[in-house]
């Protein structure tokens, strides 16, 4: 996606994501949160936030892992999910990482089907 579309894209799905917490829009944090509430699988419910950061990391795995990047080792006993990296990712900029991490965000909620 080149980065106009990524930001009309980006501001529909803070848009969509907005209907349903106050008409907040979310930042990539929030989103990345979202997503790895998701990914765990185990509903919403009160994190730590050691838990919350984890969240993330897992948000961030799955991400990159749609490029190749992490591989899913499996479950721990808590049913959280481990990553493992495969490929090594490479520097961007600040500017490139923002839009590759939104652009993935975008389409992980694409295939979700809530945009």
């Amino acid at each position: 996606m080149k980065p106009a579309e990524i930001n009309i894209k980006w501001g529909a799905l803070q848009n969509r994501i907005a209907e349903d917490f106050d008409n907040e829009k979310p930042d990539i944090k929030v989103l990345l949160f979202l997503i790895g509430v998701q990914e765990l699988g185990q509903g919403p419910r009160k994190f730590s936030k050691r838990q919350k950061e984890e969240l993330m990391h897992i948000a961030n795995c799955k991400l990159m892992s749609m490029m190749g990047f992490y591989e899913l080792e499996g479950l721990d006993q808590d049913g959280w999910p481990h990553w493992k990296l495969v490929k090594v990712i490479p520097n961007y900029t600040m500017l490139e990482q923002e839009m590759l991490i939104k652009s993935l965000i975008i389409t992980y909620f694409e295939e979700l089907g809530v945009i």
